[in-house]
């Protein structure tokens, strides 16, 4: 990390550590909280605003110690800032799921008329040096990992700890590719990521709610376009925020694939079908079903920093063996196991 990195980092996650516990004060006297049903394991109200203390460490960590990188970075962060205040809004009187895309749509659509955005493909222009398939790339990538990120945050740690790791990763990607604005910005979400986690461990104390995760979802999968290597191909520098995102990413295509085949709208309608849940069915407890995914997520993160590096080949073979191993999983946790032993929506009581 940078001198810039590291103050970011740090001020961000002491930001988060001091400001989540006023957060939770907040959230209780505003009586913004998670009611307790059949479906989720919490037994008591508990609190929803750890979004904001996520999004103010943050954003205050980058305005003390970001230096310029706040005024360059200006589309995200207020992109980040809109889909933050419409989570938030959620949290407290829930919206209709078609306002909440239609908000991240245009959010993501913002963030093209700043200029982050994919650069892969050649067709016609909408704009300068701004093709249609790339815009239409552009939204598809935001609007999917906003959502991953927002259903992955489905157990105790889960989805802080996923956070965490992704952002690490761009840290070390940014900084090795001499990316000095996306480095601070990705700094300022591990820090946060990390200092909300601490009481959001098994058994949290304040959940995040869809503040903090659509505001975490939005900004990640920005950095991910923003991320670029000279002097590399995009034939292969193009799979590497997907690798860093994999996690996440294959949780949402698993919670698609269980939904659809049970009939039911995979977007509105909740369920123990995550794969935080699924290994708590195996066997494992809340604490080792958070650190396994956490340990998927640095795994991919790893494959990510090889192929940053990579040839073509070596690159394309690495994205053929991470997809075989999703749709293995997918078959293995979905599919071979309902042949076995056909679930419901609510028989696992883990989720917050």
């Amino acid at each position: 990390m940078t001198l810039t990195s590291l103050l970011v980092f740090a001020g961000a996650f002491s930001l988060a550590l001091a400001g989540t516990p006023l957060a939770r004060r907040l959230a209780m006297r505003a009586g913004i909280t998670d009611a307790p049903s059949a479906h989720k394991v919490h037994t008591r109200p508990t609190p929803l605003l750890g979004g904001l203390a996520i999004y103010a460490a943050a954003m205050l960590a980058l305005a003390l110690f970001g230096g310029t990188t706040v005024a360059q970075l200006a589309g995200i962060l207020a992109g980040g800032t809109v889909v933050a205040m419409i989570g938030m809004w959620d949290d407290r009187r829930p919206l209709r799921p078609i306002l909440k895309l239609a908000g991240q749509v245009v959010c993501a659509v913002a963030l093209i008329a700043s200029g982050v955005h994919v650069q892969l493909v050649a067709g016609p222009l909408i704009g300068p040096g701004l093709g249609l398939v790339d815009a239409l790339l552009t939204v598809v990538w935001v609007v999917a990992v906003t959502n991953a990120m927002n259903f992955m945050d489905n157990m105790d740690g889960v989805l802080g700890g996923v956070a965490a790791v992704a952002a690490a990763t761009l840290v070390l990607l940014a900084n090795a590719s001499g990316q000095q604005l996306v480095a601070p910005l990705a700094a300022a979400v591990l820090g946060a990521s990390l200092g909300f986690l601490v009481y959001n461990f098994n058994p949290a104390t304040i959940f995040m709610g869809d503040g903090g995760s659509l505001f975490l979802g939005f900004v990640l999968a920005a950095l991910g376009i923003k991320l670029r290597f000279p002097g590399r191909s995009p034939d292969v520098t193009w799979m590497v925020p997907v690798l860093v995102l994999a996690v996440p990413l294959f949780d949402l295509a698993l919670v698609v694939m269980s939904r659809t085949r049970r009939r039911v709208n995979p977007f509105t309608t909740g369920g123990q079908d995550h794969l935080s849940h699924r290994l708590v069915r195996r066997g494992a407890s809340p604490h080792e079903a958070a650190q396994s995914i956490w340990l998927l997520g640095c795994a991919a993160g790893g494959l990510a920093i090889f192929v940053s590096d990579a040839r073509r080949l070596e690159g394309w073979l690495v994205l053929a063996g991470v997809a075989a191993l999703g749709l293995w999983g997918i078959w293995k946790l979905e599919l071979a196991a309902t042949r076995q032993a056909p679930h419901s929506s609510s028989d696992v009581p883990m989720t917050h």
